[in-house]
């Protein structure tokens, strides 16, 4: 009778052996197909499936190119508008560009610039310099005096104008 058990039992591991390998390539094809899915509906693509239709000209077209910021050493103070007292606004100013040469050119007319912003301040009245709407509506006329400044000597504008320090009082 012992004869009869064992060839039982060969069969047996045959069949969990067998068993245990569906399971294990269902599983990896169900990864498998999970990660692709995923890949899909994420508006990536499936890698090595083509549909690359960007050429070098486009790829190189996309530099990055960094911000650059020339700091206005010497504070811009005025006396501003206020509510019947003289009111005073210090402003420490720092342009920004992606363009170096709107820099140089910054630097070159810096005196005329800050005249310019000057000006500006001191048109300003001191209760809008004291919201920060204000002051970025002020930050926003800046920039485009300074451009106006650099576009009539024939030069590049700047991105941006920055108060590195803001104070009225």
């Amino acid at each position: 009778m012992a004869e009869n058990s064992a060839p039982e039992a060969a069969p047996a591991k045959k069949g969990k052996l067998k068993l245990i390998i569906l399971i294990t390539v269902g599983l990896i094809l169900a990864i498998a197909l999970s990660v692709a899915g995923t890949l899909w509906f994420l508006g990536g693509g499936l890698p090595g499936m083509g549909d690359d239709t960007e050429t070098e000209e486009e790829v190189a077209g996309e530099t990055f190119s960094p911000t650059v910021y020339l700091e206005i050493e010497k504070a811009l103070v005025t006396t501003v508008q206020g509510e019947g007292r003289q009111r005073y606004a210090q402003a420490y100013v720092a342009l920004g560009a992606t363009d170096p040469q709107a820099l140089t050119a910054a630097k070159l007319h810096l005196p005329l610039i800050r005249s310019q912003l000057v000006m500006v301040l001191g048109s300003s009245g001191f209760t809008e310099l004291q919201t920060p709407e204000g002051r970025q509506g002020l930050a926003e006329t800046m920039l485009t005096t300074v451009n106006q400044v650099l576009e009539q000597e024939g030069e590049p504008g700047v991105n941006q104008v920055l108060f590195r320090n803001f104070v009225v009082q």
